[in-house]
């Protein structure tokens, strides 16, 4: 694509969407709007495919004078948010042919597109928040979708923690922008050094760290993230997690001052917390119900991995160009490789004659991608890794991340083997509608292609990948295999209810008496010690000290004691 097209190509990939869902408002268009819906992410993917990054398109009359464009990361995620977004738009028409709700999804969908691409090509701060602001909360109609009681409390949960972090950003943003002294329409691109030359640098990191954390996950943060999923259709949950979660890690690369100076402080908390996620969100998940809240938690998990990639740039500035070419690929990669996966639970209800063999190794392809063991997953894992092979003074507890990471492929296999275990209990018989497995499919391939297709994106030579590279992407999976195959016959899950320590905050009657936890049941029997009468007066048996009721009903808790001991072996 030529440079003369660029400007006229940028302002047709904001204008398509937002003059769709302008158009809705007729009646009379409802259906044409409908019709055109799903194609609208395509000036935006032609725009990422054959556009250079280059001169920005001005627009003095919008705002407060608007700078739309492409830098080489934002082409990155350009790329993936266009793709992903088709994949679903399409799928969507066939999952929502019978919806009499589908004008109003095709509306919020529309409006929440808009905001997703508009804050990916901001080049200002004001049409980057505008963008952030009109995805948050138009995806709040995405995930109220159905209308029933769990999407009402799911969304209620969304909206309070996005009115949380949009309150963070927009101090965060604020408080830069006048440190910055950039005018009254500073761009994005002045706001790390600006960060970085504060007298109140840690509050501004702060608040922009757990303002975008929120959409991106971050532990404490995550609460919404399992609720919304599985509640939203299956078109809008592929989307909230491969597209919009990653606005988040967008806003950190704007903001943060990576490769500017060294923050040893911020970068331990990243890196830890980006460990807590991943470990602790693959756990969570091995005990949930539904493939979607599995793949919820695995979002969790898999953003912490890149979380860990921003945490080593905070405190290595040289390693800036590596890593953010890095995370820009992990990006790419888990939002494909998820996207595909969300859209298969719906292929898996309907999978027509397809069911056997071939409909599960399509549906596997996704997950061993996610593990790190082909295509795009084995670009991603390897170049995060390929951090820690340089020549830069590194802190010594360093040395154990590479064990650490592979050691979260083994809950990365776990999590997708659970996937694809409670999957087996999706089916209904029927076929999908054509435009459903159209969507799929589309998502399935991309993944593998985009990859390796693109020279500049290639942070692997494949040619170069050592048989110790490929052990290590290997032994992970392998044994998450093994465990997985153990677990199935001997472990049981507990009840953990989706959004974990909000059941705890918020407990409802029927939450309450799911949660049957040993640490519960542990403080009901020491309350129980000092109160004799309690006890006399209500005569049953000790449950939780009969060995065989335990490892009957927390067998589970093996797994936890073994994930300790393999960190402790690890670290020490």
């Amino acid at each position: 694509m030529s440079h003369a097209l660029h400007p006229a190509t940028v302002i047709l990939a904001l204008a398509l969407p937002l003059g769709l869902a302008a158009l809705w408002s007729v009646p009379q268009l409802r259906a044409i709007v409908g019709r055109l819906a799903p194609w609208s992410p395509l000036p935006a993917l032609l725009l990422a495919l054959f556009a250079e990054p280059g001169s920005p398109v001005h627009l003095d009359w919008l705002l407060l004078g608007t700078r739309f464009g492409l830098t080489e990361i934002t082409r990155v995620f350009l790329l993936f948010t266009a793709l992903l977004w088709l994949g679903a738009g399409i799928y969507a028409r066939g999952y929502l042919r019978d919806d009499p709700r589908r004008p109003r999804f095709e509306l919020l969908w529309l409006l929440t597109l808009a905001g997703n691409l508009l804050l990916i090509l901001a080049l200002d701060v004001v049409s980057f928040y505008a963008g952030f602001a009109l995805m948050t909360f138009a995806a709040y109609g995405l995930v109220i979708h159905t209308g029933k009681p769990q999407a009402r409390r799911a969304g209620r949960v969304y909206l309070a923690m996005a009115v949380l972090g949009e309150g963070l950003i927009l101090a965060g943003l604020l408080l830069t922008v006048v440190q910055a002294d950039a005018g009254i329409q500073p761009l994005l691109t002045a706001l790390p050094a600006a960060v970085a030359a504060s007298d109140q640098r840690d509050l501004l990191i702060a608040l922009l760290w757990l303002g975008f954390g929120v959409k991106a996950g971050l532990p404490l943060l995550h609460l919404w993230l399992p609720l919304a999923h599985p509640v939203a259709p299956v078109p809008a949950s592929a989307v909230l997690s491969g597209a919009m979660i990653k606005a988040g890690l967008l806003g950190w690369l704007h903001t943060l001052p990576i490769g500017l100076v060294s923050l040893p402080g911020w970068s331990a908390l990243a890196i830890v917390a980006g460990l807590i996620a991943a470990f602790g969100a693959a756990f969570l998940s091995l005990h949930q119900e539904h493939p979607k809240t599995v793949l919820a938690y695995s979002s969790i998990s898999q953003m912490g991995l890149i979380t860990v990639g921003i945490g080593m740039a905070l405190q290595e500035p040289d390693l800036r160009p590596l890593l953010l070419a890095a995370i820009a690929v992990y990006a790419l990669h888990h939002a494909l490789s998820k996207g595909a996966l969300f859209l298969g639970v719906g292929i898996a209800r309907h999978p027509g004659r397809l069911a056997g063999p071939l409909l599960w190794l399509l549906l596997a392809l996704p997950a061993l991608s996610l593990a790190g063991v082909m295509t795009s997953g084995v670009v991603a894992k390897l170049g995060l890794k390929a951090a820690l092979d340089t020549q830069a003074a590194l802190p010594d507890w360093w040395d154990h991340l590479p064990r650490l990471l592979e050691l979260a492929a083994v809950g990365t296999t776990l999590i997708m083997a659970r996937y694809l275990w409670l999957l087996r209990l999706e089916s209904q018989g029927d076929r999908a509608p054509f435009a459903s497995w159209a969507g799929w499919l589309l998502l399935l391939a991309s993944g593998p292609v985009l990859v390796f297709l693109p020279g500049q994106w290639q942070l692997v030579d494949r040619d170069a990948i050592t048989p110790g590279d490929w052990i290590s992407l290997t032994w992970p999976v392998l044994l998450g295999t093994a465990l997985a195959l153990i677990g199935a016959r001997t472990l049981r899950p507990w009840p953990i209810p989706p959004g974990d320590l909000l059941a705890l905050i918020t407990p409802r009657p029927e939450t309450m008496t799911r949660i049957r936890v040993p640490a519960t049941r542990a403080l009901r029997f020491v309350l129980g010690l000092l109160d004799p009468a309690r006890i006399m007066s209500r005569p049953r048996p000790n449950e939780f000290l009969r060995p065989d009721r335990f490892w009957q009903r927390e067998s589970t808790l093996v797994y936890a004691v073994l994930l300790v001991v393999m960190l402790a072996a690890t670290l020490l």
